[in-house]
């Protein structure tokens, strides 16, 4: 069997060097935009940010830091005056958690849904959400735009049709913008793109202060995994602390 090392060196005398996984991510990485999160541990983990003209992912299933993660993302991106968007499918978004974070109200374009959230209203909703999406990407001038799809059903989201997460990968190319879908479970990332999957860590709530004498929530720890088709450490793990104001990072921890 041939060592990867052995493996490297015969595609080179066949000149398919470009082939190499770690030479292809090499060369993506130096022409690719990203977009700091805000978080010291979450960006060493990405090489510097989400990166830009790509459809990227963050999921996790509900308090898993989800939205306190693209918030921090928001918030870095009008720090640097840019535009975000935020199609808010199933109108779940608590404006004060923006402010909380950092968001600047000025710089964000809240697009409500109105779902009834029985049944067809809810495949409805979404694709209002979708065409919403087409829209301020076509329309260009935003640093992130985020679609929430957070707590739609399976058999909502079973009904996409395969080519609108083909569409979405084609609009958001080459811009300076990047794309992000939030939702309980991976459904779609562009190649450039990468996935966010957040999980609470065993014991993950921390509290401050005697149990005994009343203690205070200082928040939560999470695992965030991170995969991309373009990246040779696929499936890099590191803890990430969420604190019950503002969010703040650990090391990184791999696994």
């Amino acid at each position: 069997m041939l060592k990867k090392v052995e493996l490297e060196r015969l595609l080179r005398s066949k000149n398919l060097g470009n082939t190499l996984l770690s030479n292809s991510y090499i060369d993506y990485r130096e022409k690719v935009q990203l977009a700091s999160t805000g978080i010291d541990a979450l960006d060493g983990a990405l090489d510097g940010g989400l990166p830009k003209g790509e459809l990227s992912e963050i999921v996790g299933l509900r308090s898993s830091g989800r939205m306190s993660v693209l918030c921090a993302a928001m918030a870095a991106a009008t720090s640097r005056g840019e535009l975000v968007g935020l199609i808010d499918t199933l109108d779940t978004f608590a404006p004060g958690s923006a402010v909380t974070s950092g968001i600047k109200l000025s710089h964000l374009l809240w697009i409500r849904g109105h779902p009834d959230t029985h049944g067809e209203d809810e495949a409805h909703a979404l694709g209002r959400a979708l065409k919403a999406l087409g829209l301020l990407l076509n329309a260009g001038g935003f640093g992130i735009v985020a679609l929430d799809l957070t707590d739609l059903s399976e058999r909502t989201l079973s009904r996409i049709p395969f080519t609108t997460w083909m569409r979405l990968p084609r609009a958001i190319k080459g811009q300076p913008t990047v794309c992000v879908l939030m939702g309980n479970r991976s459904v779609a990332r562009s190649a450039g793109g990468v996935t966010l999957n957040l999980q609470k860590t065993e014991d993950a709530v921390r509290w401050s202060g005697n149990i005994d004498h009343g203690s205070l929530l200082r928040g939560l720890e999470v695992t965030v995994r991170v995969t991309g088709a373009r990246r040779p450490d696929d499936g890099r793990a590191f803890k990430l602390f969420i604190s019950a104001d503002a969010m703040h990072s650990s090391s990184l921890s791999g696994s």
